[in-house]
């Protein structure tokens, strides 16, 4: 039997509510067949309901039908069981439209499995299985499933491509290696890809160390803002308890003062209540003589008069006159609470800076960036190894010495057209990104620019916008044969130096620092930037005459 008709005989007897083999197969009065218990199971559901329903077409059936077991398809069943074959594969065995499909299924098609590199095909575990019992098919490439597999195979001689060109960097052909790429650097895709994966696992080390320095300075800074947290709280609380405690003194001193006020206003009040009543005394007893000299001054009798006179009472003392001061007594009390007042708010006013200059500077004990070496041993420990990336080089430039030396020629180069490539000035940019902290040399001959610079630089067309130096993406030192120039932003800053056809180039991307040295015998700093550099950096090279070359020297 055909496996078209196997698929078609497997879907046939499946049922539709239980995507198994039908198990005891009824069939309702439109012609579809269901296992019994599914069926029943089915309808018993919604037995409240005075009609009953196919579950694929929906015709209903008024009364519930009586299913009888359908002899012929319970033994067209058993039949296929004894085959060995198996219920037909559940819907999400079978490939959607964003799934990869097996190429070998006819009718409906299963997900693939695996794909084979070498067939260009993508098989479903049945179909994948000749490529493990199979011996030839065994030495096969097989990935996950991809949809990309016709990538691999060359546009133009239709073989697939294994081997790589070094010298265009893309994938060819072995028929393209002997045409249009002979004598090109080429190797095989297995030897490039071992090659970049050890770069991969190098980028991927260096990341990996970074990612744990950069987790121990969180655990820092963590541990620095817990401690920020702890010493502001206790000082927040020791400040609470020095200012209670201040509140309750400057409370003690006002009772002080009041109990010492109203104690001295009783003690006045009594002097002068007793004064009062001694006038008061007086007055009493001088309206009592004034009243017996009244009588005394209207007897008509004159013997009378005269025998009465000389036995009136004499006067007694007066009291001492009452002089008033003015009601400033407690005064005082209020000047020198007015001066405690005065002098404690220029202590707190003194003291208050003090308090706020040290809250405002808490030092947070951030990493501090590396100094910069100050020798070429030094130098070297961030030595890195950076090539020449084919796709950006201008097509008056030779890349040789393993893509680390631009050379300019005589005669054109026929590049593959790239959206990357300088299609004027004679510059080329490296393959590699650099971040962190990175030390290259550059061995020139004759006029050249050693720069750095952002990859979303302009490329196309001879505007100066595309020069190192001459826009705010890239920074460049000129070297000439007896002078150099410092060039950013299309400003030129002259420099001065030893001359040497070696240039050191150091940068600390994360502080931002660029320097140039003249390498000889010594290192003289020619040049150094401060910055803040927003993008990955880029070296760059640019050279201006003919038979002038630039490479980038191998320190390892």
């Amino acid at each position: 039997m055909e496996q078209k008709g196997v698929q078609l005989d497997q879907e046939t007897f499946s049922c539709s509510i239980c995507l198994d083999l039908l198990k005891d197969p009824v069939t309702t009065p439109c012609g579809h067949s269901y296992c019994m218990n599914c069926i029943k199971s089915f309808w018993d559901e919604g037995d409240e309901k005075e009609t009953h329903s196919c579950p694929q077409c929906r015709q209903s059936f008024t009364p519930r039908p009586v299913l009888l077991k359908n002899t012929m398809l319970a033994v067209l069943v058993e039949e296929l069981k004894k085959t060995g074959l198996q219920a037909a594969p559940a819907d999400h065995c079978y490939a959607g439209a964003e799934d990869v499909a097996c190429d070998f299924c006819t009718g409906r098609k299963l997900k693939a499995h695996k794909s084979c590199l070498v067939c260009l095909a993508s098989y479903c575990e049945k179909h994948l299985q000749p490529h493990y019992d199979v011996a030839p098919l065994k030495k096969h490439k097989l990935v996950e499933p991809s949809k990309k597999l016709q990538e691999n195979v060359c546009s133009r001689h239709d073989e697939v491509m294994k081997m790589f060109c070094r010298t265009d960097q893309q994938l060819i052909c072995y028929l393209c290696s002997v045409e249009e790429h002979k004598g090109h650097d080429t190797v095989s895709a297995a030897a490039e890809r071992a090659e970049r994966q050890r770069e991969l696992e190098g980028s991927r080390q260096n990341i990996q160390q970074r990612i744990q320095d950069r987790e121990k300075d969180v655990k820092l800074l963590q541990q620095q803002a817990e401690a920020i947290n702890l010493s502001a709280d206790k000082a927040v609380e020791d400040s609470e308890k020095i200012f209670t405690e201040l509140i309750r003194l400057l409370e003690k001193r006002s009772s002080d003062v009041e109990q010492q006020v109203r104690s001295r206003q009783k003690s006045e009040v009594s002097r002068v209540k007793e004064l009062q009543e001694e006038l008061e005394q007086e007055i009493t007893e001088l309206k009592r003589k004034d009243a017996e000299l009244k009588k005394l001054s209207h007897t008509e009798d004159h013997n009378q008069f005269l025998h009465n006179y000389p036995s009136l009472s004499p006067l007694s003392q007066s009291t001492s006159s009452i002089h008033i001061c003015p009601l400033s007594c407690f005064e005082d009390v209020t000047a020198a609470v007015s001066e405690v007042r005065d002098k404690l708010q220029d202590v707190l006013r003194e003291k208050w800076t003090n308090v706020s200059l040290t809250g405002t500077e808490v030092d947070v004990l951030l990493p501090q960036p590396e100094p910069e070496p100050k020798t070429r041993a030094g130098f070297l420990k961030y030595s890195c190894e950076i090539t020449l990336d084919p796709n950006t080089v201008n097509t008056w430039l030779v890349l040789s010495e393993g893509n680390r030396k631009a050379t300019f020629t005589s005669q054109q180069q026929s590049y593959s057209s790239h959206p990357d490539r300088f299609t004027y000035w004679r510059q080329v940019l490296s393959r590699e990104s650099l971040t962190g902290r990175c030390y290259w040399e550059v061995e020139r001959r004759g006029r050249v620019d050693v720069a750095v610079s952002y990859k979303n630089i302009s490329r196309a067309g001879g505007s100066i916008e595309c020069v190192f130096g001459y826009n705010d993406k890239s920074w460049a030192l000129e070297c000439n044969n007896n002078s150099y120039t410092f060039c950013y932003n299309n400003v030129q800053t002259p420099v001065s130096g030893p001359q040497s056809s070696r240039v050191g180039v150091y940068l600390d991307h994360s502080a931002g620092i660029l320097s140039f040295y003249s390498v000889s015998e010594t290192m003289t700093l020619l040049h150094r930037v401060q910055t803040t550099f927003t993008q990955p950096l880029y070296a760059g090279l640019l050279v201006y005459y003919p038979g002038d070359s630039a490479e980038l020297c191998k320190l390892k």
